[in-house]
């Protein structure tokens, strides 16, 4: 990308933000239900994500699956503005105006990673909460939310009223969780899964990136020459394909990170193993891919909708790249 003004960069990444919880997040409820209740030891199982996905419309309806999609609209607009800003800022300061379209590892994957550790930390304080409906009101109660919202995403999100999953604790809201976590595991309950979710971010940002650069790259070099009419097109359909490669590819490889960072989040004894390596020893290598399905289900139209949007909001922001 050529040199431009910062803020471009955060407003296309805003961007594909919103339009991947449009896509993913009733994909995302599904995998949360099946890592939380699937690798218990005993209770009842659901037999994959369909039937997890059947039994909350039978029991919530279409509303189930978008089960704190309010607060998600938030949280990753905003999550999706830094990692993409900060991916093309720290990739242009990388490798400099020395691109010419080909990917530059040793400029791509430092990036994404840092985008990703950065991230991390928000998404700490943000995914315990992940599905509620809460309204946020006002700037105050929206920075409260945002400084709980990855340990309470899972807790909100794991909660229903399919009567295959065991009663637990309703909160109300994100804030009514955040109070009844500090209050049962003082602060240090709000980063609960820490490290699995840096390690997940940096890890699967680095993954992500990378392939997306490389897909995108070879794409358009065996479509060089295509008139100038079809060129929207190809560029819709090379993003499509790369950002959905990419996002098969980030999930494919922190999938157990992001099983370990669930179930850390979700166990209510404050003594359980907060170690994300821990998981295989709990449910060997089945375990820790549960929820595999609606995983890659979700990751290439919501990666691929986001990478779409990314470089369409790049395009039209005046943000241009060679090819």
């Amino acid at each position: 990308m050529e040199a431009t003004s910062g803020y471009k960069d955060y407003v296309a990444g805003l961007m594909a933000g919103i339009i991947t919880v449009i896509t993913g997040h009733p994909f995302d409820t599904v995998k949360v239900k099946l890592q939380k209740y699937n690798t218990e030891a005993g209770g009842v199982k659901y037999k994959n994500g369909l039937h997890c996905a059947t039994r909350i419309l039978q029991t919530e309806e279409v509303k189930g699956l978008y089960r704190g999609a309010t607060s998600s609209f938030i949280g990753m607009a905003f999550e999706s503005s830094l990692s993409f800003g900060i991916y093309s800022q720290t990739k242009r300061f990388l490798q400099g105006e020395i691109d010419g379209g080909k990917p530059q590892p040793h400029a791509i994957v430092p990036s994404a990673a840092f985008g990703g550790a950065i991230i991390s930390f928000i998404l700490c304080l943000s995914e315990l909460v992940k599905v509620s409906d809460a309204r946020v009101p006002n700037f105050l109660l929206y920075l409260e939310y945002h400084l709980c919202k990855v340990v309470f995403q899972c807790r909100m999100q794991v909660q229903g009223t399919d009567f295959m999953v065991p009663k637990s604790t309703r909160f109300r809201g994100p804030l009514e969780c955040a109070l009844k976590t500090v209050q049962q595991e003082g602060l240090t309950g709000m980063f609960r899964g820490g490290l699995a979710t840096l390690l997940r971010e940096s890890v699967g940002n680095a993954v992500f990136f990378s392939t997306y650069e490389y897909a995108r790259y070879f794409m358009h070099l065996q479509l060089k020459g295509a008139s100038s009419e079809s060129s929207q097109l190809i560029d819709v359909g090379v993003g499509i394909m790369s950002g959905g490669l990419g996002g098969i590819a980030f999930w494919s490889a922190v999938l157990p990170l992001d099983v370990a960072k669930t179930i850390i989040q979700t166990t209510p004894e404050k003594n359980h193993s907060k170690n994300p390596f821990s998981i295989y020893r709990r449910s060997g290598l089945r375990g820790c891919y549960t929820g595999l399905g609606p995983t890659l289900v979700r990751a290439f139209p919501a990666n691929a909708a986001a990478i779409v949007a990314w470089e369409l909001s790049a395009k039209l922001l005046g943000i241009r790249r060679v090819q």
